[in-house]
């Protein structure tokens, strides 16, 4: 099913770190993608979008020279006109930083098409250009080189590992300033259900603990008094 507004609007306020703790509730360990940070400025709300994917393999000097651009089917320019609006362009670049999986001219392009993040395991080149595109972009360091000098676009939308994390097509990243994390497609909305009560609670407890208050009993919530106030507390501001 795709990805609806509602559930996209209450992952926009989940931190990753909530949404860590949601799956590690249900057995996953390794949704965060690592090795990842942001380029745009840290703050407001998280990058949100189901994964259209572009594979790399090591380059073969003879099938990449920069002629192969000229083939609109080229598997790299082909994924950054056809990345649906609101998806994440994701890349698997083998981890290796040392070429660049795109530029600020690609990404530029994404934010115009309305794609909603792009997302690689290597690096980007124009990195200060992108970040100040305003297009949720991560990667793992700035790059030059051209993603020639190493990768060989394979294959689109298909399973990938992206930092060691696995994504299929249609899953749904969620990214902030701790970096990007991914929902099995399936467990979208029961995560962003619970991760919205989970946020809620959080704040909760953060206040109290600026107050002064010790986490006994608190957090986790194991004396039924914290409960009973985070209930009131809810109701006085509307969560």
């Amino acid at each position: 099913m795709p990805l609806s507004d509602s559930t996209r609007a209450k992952l926009r306020r989940i931190s990753t770190a909530t949404i860590a703790t949601a799956l590690f509730k249900r057995g996953f360990r390794t949704q965060m993608i690592q090795g990842v940070l942001p380029l745009h400025p840290a703050g407001g709300e998280s990058m949100v979008g189901e994964a259209y994917t572009v594979r790399y393999i090591p380059a073969r000097e003879d099938l990449n020279t920069l002629e192969v651009f000229r083939d609109p089917a080229h598997p790299q320019r082909k994924a950054i006109e056809e990345c649906p609006p609101g998806a994440v362009l994701v890349f698997d670049s083998r981890k290796d930083a040392r070429a660049a999986s795109a530029g600020a001219i690609l990404v530029g392009r994404l934010k115009a098409r309305g794609v909603a993040g792009v997302v690689t395991d290597g690096g980007f080149r124009d990195s200060a250009e992108i970040a100040a595109l305003g297009i949720p972009a991560y990667h793992s360091r700035p790059s030059a080189p051209t993603n020639l000098t190493l990768n060989h676009a394979i294959d689109l939308n298909v399973p990938i590992g992206c930092g060691d994390a696995p994504v299929f097509p249609g899953d749904v990243l969620v990214g902030d300033a701790d970096g990007v994390i991914v929902i099995p497609a399936h467990l979208a909305e029961e995560i962003a259900a619970e991760g919205t009560e989970m946020t809620a609670y959080e704040d909760f407890v953060a206040e109290k603990v600026a107050e002064g208050r010790s986490i006994r009993g608190l957090y986790p919530a194991t004396d039924p008094r914290s409960l009973e106030e985070f209930k009131a507390w809810r109701a006085e501001r509307g969560r």
